[in-house]
């Protein structure tokens, strides 16, 4: 079932729930919503700009989170519908604008699309914007016939994406030419070049997802032994401190929190795959 909260011609937010809502549940979410009344209504009428119904936005999972704790049961997803203006402009990705608000804002009708062969992978890669280079087209092309077989439309997104920039750095390692002449080093060549000429207290750069530095000696309290149980202890260390930047902060399906878990992760991740193993003391937000 669908409850709208909040004014119609202003915010609403609507939640839908497995059962119905007892009248204990409904004043916690009157004081939840701060005096926002509950609207006797099952479908609301005007234009309103809304998150996708594939997307659970992150405020949605944590109200459905905080209601749990309240006691509200059942509670399948909430979120926030704003009138919207006729020329009011909103990301795509991300929202869409409805004609009425009605049990059909968060049904997802979509089915699975039959794998496609790619007859004409050039055309493919302008069509979908896969940034596919003419030697990656031809490389493609030479894969195709040696299978004797069209390549999946699967087959070309996938290859575009690990094959990506993001992924290879082909520009960054790539060989410059300036008045037709190559130059000694490539982008990533003069990055690396300030840390080969000022070391300092490098211990290590540019061999794993994470960089070290040189840290001060700590005194560690942990089991002696890490697979039985055992004492406590102090162990001395002469630390490395880790130094990682993340660019992940895009949203997916995959990971609807608008890319923050994705980033946080692969941050975590790339600190703890670095060098030997590492231990997480604090984690932090600059970008």
């Amino acid at each position: 079932m669908l409850y709208f909260f909040g004014d119609p011609n202003s915010t609403l937010y609507v939640l839908q729930k497995a059962g119905e809502l007892s009248e204990f549940d409904r004043e916690k979410l009157l004081w939840l919503f701060d005096g926002m009344p509950l609207l006797n209504a099952t479908h609301i009428e005007g234009a309103f700009i809304g998150p996708r119904a594939s997307m659970i936005t992150p405020w949605s999972t944590n109200a459905t989170e905080i209601m749990a704790n309240m006691g509200i049961a059942e509670v399948k997803r909430i979120e926030r519908f704003t009138v919207s203006q006729a020329d009011q402009s909103f990301d795509p990705m991300l929202f869409q604008r409805y004609d009425g608000l009605n049990a059909e804002i968060f049904e997802l009708n979509a089915t699975v699309a039959s794998a496609l062969s790619i007859t004409d992978i050039s055309a493919y890669n302008k069509q979908e914007g896969l940034a596919l280079s003419e030697d990656e087209v031809a490389y493609l092309e030479g894969l195709s016939a040696k299978l004797n077989r069209p390549l999946t439309d699967s087959e070309v997104f996938g290859f575009s994406q690990v094959n990506s920039e993001h992924c290879r750095h082909k520009i960054f390692n790539g060989i410059f030419e300036i008045d037709q002449k190559a130059m000694p080093e490539s982008l990533f060549g003069l990055i690396r070049k300030t840390s080969a000429t000022n070391p300092n207290g490098i211990v290590s750069a540019y061999k794993d997802n994470v960089a070290f530095i040189e840290g001060p000696e700590i005194t560690q309290f942990a089991p002696k032994s890490p697979h039985k149980a055992s004492y406590y202890c102090e162990t001395v260390h002469q630390s490395v401190i880790s130094l990682k930047a993340e660019t992940h902060n895009f949203p997916t399906t995959v990971e609807p929190f608008n890319g923050a878990a994705t980033g946080s992760g692969g941050e975590i991740r790339d600190r703890l795959a670095g060098g030997i193993g590492s231990i997480p003391l604090v984690g932090t937000a600059v970008y």
